[in-house]
């Protein structure tokens, strides 16, 4: 049988997703249950163990799919781009509120109440799926009542179907000076490929989650001298965004941020350790 990414398939030795029956060998097959994310950020690992490094995060209201619960972790598979991996039981729920907007600035705070003064609550990524019922004004701020409590800045939120931009670059820019995070996707950290798909995804574009994914998936390939706007340059583990013909954004553990960089500074640099790029992709 083909060998299966276990990133994005279901399986182990003794489970498996009912849809890969006839492509994997397990000792049980099961459909799996539909549950959600209930923290801001849920870091997905690829064992059941807080010392390995996170895979990729999920985002509070994303809908993922629960394969098995044992020693408080849950095996899952994300309902949004595939992604499969463990975290704890405890970042989910069965009770799941039909999300109703998203987050679109890059972070944002929930607070007790409408109201700014109140100590928050807690924090959320843009991304984040969120269920609101209502909307209250104080002192001239507009807020965006959650269902279960809390409220959020209302112009921090837009409907579901409505994207936050056309333009992913400019979305992309808006996470500028943001922390590099490995296996980050989300307002608070992120990583280079998770800069892209983030940002794709809030302006209505699906992207895959990694690197070498994108770069085998991700629209066409094109030439060096085509580079324009909204282009991707991909090196081994590495992209990053076009912000202009001579302007690379992307997230990168040389300034530990989501930073600005001339390209040709870029390939000279990063060709010390990693070579040079390995191809150009416009999505």
């Amino acid at each position: 049988m083909p060998m299966l990414d276990r990133r994005l398939n279901a399986f182990r030795p003794d489970l498996a997703d009912i849809r890969l029956k006839g492509q994997v060998e397990a000792e049980r097959f099961v459909e799996g249950d539909v549950a959600t994310v209930v923290v801001p950020v849920a870091g997905i690992r690829p064992r059941p163990d807080f010392r390995a490094s996170i895979d990729t995060q999920f985002l509070f209201g994303e809908p993922i799919t629960v394969f098995d619960r044992q020693d408080e972790w849950a095996f899952v598979q994300s309902d949004i781009d595939g992604y499969v991996g463990y975290l704890p039981e405890e970042d989910i729920s069965d009770e799941i509120d039909e999300p109703t907007h998203w987050v679109v600035a890059p972070r944002t705070f929930v607070y007790p109440g409408p109201d700014l003064r109140f100590p928050h609550a807690g924090e959320l990524s843009m991304g984040s799926r969120v269920s609101l019922v209502g909307e209250e004004e104080t002192r001239g701020t507009k807020y965006a009542l959650m269902d279960g409590g809390g409220a959020v800045i209302a112009a921090h939120c837009l409907p579901l179907e409505q994207v936050a931009s056309d333009d992913y670059v400019a979305i992309a820019a808006r996470f500028l000076e943001t922390p590099y995070l490995w296996g980050g996707r989300s307002g608070f950290g992120i990583d280079c490929s998770g800069l892209v798909q983030l940002s794709m995804m809030m302006a209505g574009r699906e992207a895959p989650r990694d690197s070498d994914m994108q770069a085998a998936r991700l629209g066409t390939p094109i030439t060096r001298e085509e580079l324009r706007r909204g282009d991707l340059v991909f090196w081994k583990g590495h992209v990053g965004i076009m912000e202009d013909a001579e302007t690379l954004l992307h997230a990168n553990g040389h300034t530990m941020t989501v930073a600005r960089e001339n390209l040709e500074a870029a390939i000279k640099r990063i060709g010390w350790l990693y070579e040079a790029p390995t191809g150009y992709r416009r999505p």
